[in-house]
């Protein structure tokens, strides 16, 4: 028994020094691991004891390793999370806004707790990649928050009632009055922001081009209604005399009055106007006589 206890008392003096001389063994491995082994070749061991190293020392170095060694799920994330997006948003950028979550992560990141690293940084990592694209989005959260409770409300009594909701019905089911409803609504109608300059996407990739490049514009003149009416005009003008022809060319295409019509060609309003009635009256009979022509 005494030689027992005299065992006993001696082991605390034996453990210390063999405790202490772990430590810079820990930290020799940690930094050949940091140096040497590519990030995806790490074993569990290897990236305990990197972890172990770091949350003791602190090593930018160790903290680049461990970056580089779950970069590959930051870009699994930000694919996931691109699949729900438009085609403009680039998935680097969605990447390189996760890896500032992934730092966040392998800061916080608590050994102790027993939980594995992924598990805790997937919710930081896609967090990250959230808040960046929330705060690249010009219509406000509450105002999207409102458009979806609206449209929920409308589809709720659509479903209720077999029709559209009224104004004053959409109004009682959100409680609220008929001026907010007007006013949500008008918040609703915000449109959505589009890069122009995404590639339009036809399935030929030796061919791509720009969305603005295709971009119709709704305020040109179409060059064959020009043609057409260019032609139209010649038709139905051929046949007049020159004072009748500039009678309706200013009637009709320059939208002046019969009384400036006639101030400028030195007629009387009302002889104008009798002009005006007899071209349309033969105009009339010619497509009368068009009409009655066989196909």
């Amino acid at each position: 028994m005494a030689k027992s206890a005299a065992a006993l008392r001696s082991a605390p003096r034996v453990a210390a020094p063999v405790a202490r001389k772990a430590e810079p063994k820990l930290a020799k491995v940690a930094a050949t691991v940091a140096a040497t082994s590519a990030p995806h070749a790490m074993t569990e061991a290897e990236l305990e004891i990197v972890w172990k190293t770091f949350k003791r020392t602190r090593d930018e170095n160790l903290r680049n390793t461990l970056i580089e060694h779950h970069m590959p799920l930051v870009r699994s994330i930000a694919e996931r999370v691109l699949q729900t997006l438009p085609k403009s948003i680039d998935v680097d950028d969605l990447s390189s806004a996760g890896t500032f979550g992934l730092m966040d992560a392998i800061n916080g990141f608590d050994l102790s707790r027993g939980i594995k690293f992924k598990t805790y940084c997937t919710t930081r990592i896609r967090g990250s990649i959230l808040d960046e694209l929330r705060s690249q989005d010009w219509v406000p959260r509450l105002v999207r928050l409102k458009a979806h409770r609206l449209d929920r409300a409308i589809r709720q009594l659509e479903g209720e009632l077999g029709r559209s909701p009224n104004q004053l019905e959409i109004a009682k089911a959100l409680g609220i009055t008929l001026d907010e409803l007007h006013a949500h609504e008008a918040e609703a109608n915000a449109k959505t922001i589009f890069s122009l300059s995404e590639k339009w996407d036809d399935g030929d990739d030796d061919k791509e081009m720009e969305k603005i490049e295709i971009l119709a514009d709704n305020k040109s003149v179409d060059p064959v209604d020009t043609i057409q009416q260019s032609d139209a005009l010649e038709m139905i003008t051929s046949s007049l005399t020159k004072k009748e022809r500039l009678i309706i060319l200013m009637y009709y295409y320059e939208g002046l009055t019969m009384r400036e019509i006639g101030e400028i060609m030195e007629l009387t309003e009302s002889r104008v106007c009798q002009i005006h009635s007899n071209v349309m009256t033969r105009l009339k009979a010619q497509l009368e006589r068009a009409q009655g022509l066989p196909a």
